[in-house]
């Protein structure tokens, strides 16, 4: 596939996993990429709080287990087999209420067999989250002993609204994020964007904005960086990366329809000229969906 969609634009993407697929997927829609992997996933140093969550999960201590991500149900899974039994293990995930973020937490929970009490809707953000436990429990939540198997850091605004509705949480870290081994490619990033070297960047996950301003902080170019962000169109993946632009000051200009990858850069590519054209000569473009 074909199309002048960026019009040769210089299009920054901060993907580790999918790097080379995003590249492409940039090119196919006309843009030109630049690649800096932002990211790696690395299992924590100890294992604690997931094996203590095994255990206590055993001896019924949990009425609400809420899944934050795929990822984590299936690596949750492999920690609690190397005390428990896996069936034994699964058949306590049946025991309670599982709530599950979004598709791939569910589908994971399928493999398992485990049943979904809760599913929150898209863009399956902490809101969705909070809003599908009050639908489904109301004023039943009060009391209720809840882990919450977090993704790369911890999300105190989930902890803050359970802690409002009297639930009794317990963080349940699995692994987190950390910068890459590699930092060269991130710092390139950093020069590229203050120097004016960037039309567009892709924001595909909150970590992405928080590593890239923190690398720049490393090199003191974070007011430079924040600079360059200003004149080029960014787009955001969807609400949760959103609000990771907005705590750093920024705006995104763009979020598609649906928070997948290939739809954000089919969609954006076909406004991303108009976008950067409004955005330079500071007007506002039309509605960014």
């Amino acid at each position: 596939m074909t199309t002048n969609g960026f019009q040769g634009l210089r299009v920054l993407a901060l993907e580790s996993r999918r790097a080379t697929e995003i590249g492409k997927l940039i090119r196919n829609y006309g843009g030109e990429p630049m690649v800096a992997p932002a990211m790696r996933e690395v299992p924590l140093e100890s294992n604690i709080e997931a094996l203590e969550f095994a255990d206590r999960l055993m001896k019924g201590e949990y009425e609400l287990v809420i899944f934050l991500t795929g990822v984590g149900v299936r690596r949750l899974t492999e920690i609690a087999a190397s005390r428990h039994e896996r069936a034994a293990f699964v058949d306590a995930l049946r025991r309670v209420k599982v709530i599950s973020r979004g598709p791939k937490v569910s589908a994971a929970l399928r493999e398992l067999g485990v049943p979904i009490a809760v599913n929150a809707p898209e863009p399956c953000t902490w809101h969705e989250v909070v809003g599908a436990l009050d639908n489904a429990y109301d004023q039943s939540l009060q009391g209720m002993r809840a882990a919450v198997q977090e993704y790369g850091a911890s999300n105190p605004e989930l902890l803050d609204a359970l802690s409002r509705r009297r639930v009794q949480w317990t963080r349940v870290p699995v692994y987190h994020w950390a910068l890459p081994d590699d930092l060269e490619p991130l710092r390139d990033a950093v020069r590229a964007v203050s120097s004016g070297q960037i039309d567009v960047i892709v924001f595909l996950t909150a970590v992405q904005v928080t590593h890239l301003c923190q690398v720049a902080k490393q090199m003191g170019a974070a007011e430079s960086l924040r600079e360059g962000m200003g004149g080029a169109v960014l787009l955001s993946i969807g609400p949760s990366t959103t609000e990771e632009l907005e705590r750093y000051g920024l705006k995104p200009d763009f979020e598609p329809s649906h928070p997948k990858m290939g739809i954000l850069i089919s969609e954006a590519a076909t406004r991303a000229a108009e976008l950067l054209a409004f955005k330079r000569k500071g007007r506002s473009p039309s509605p960014r969906h």
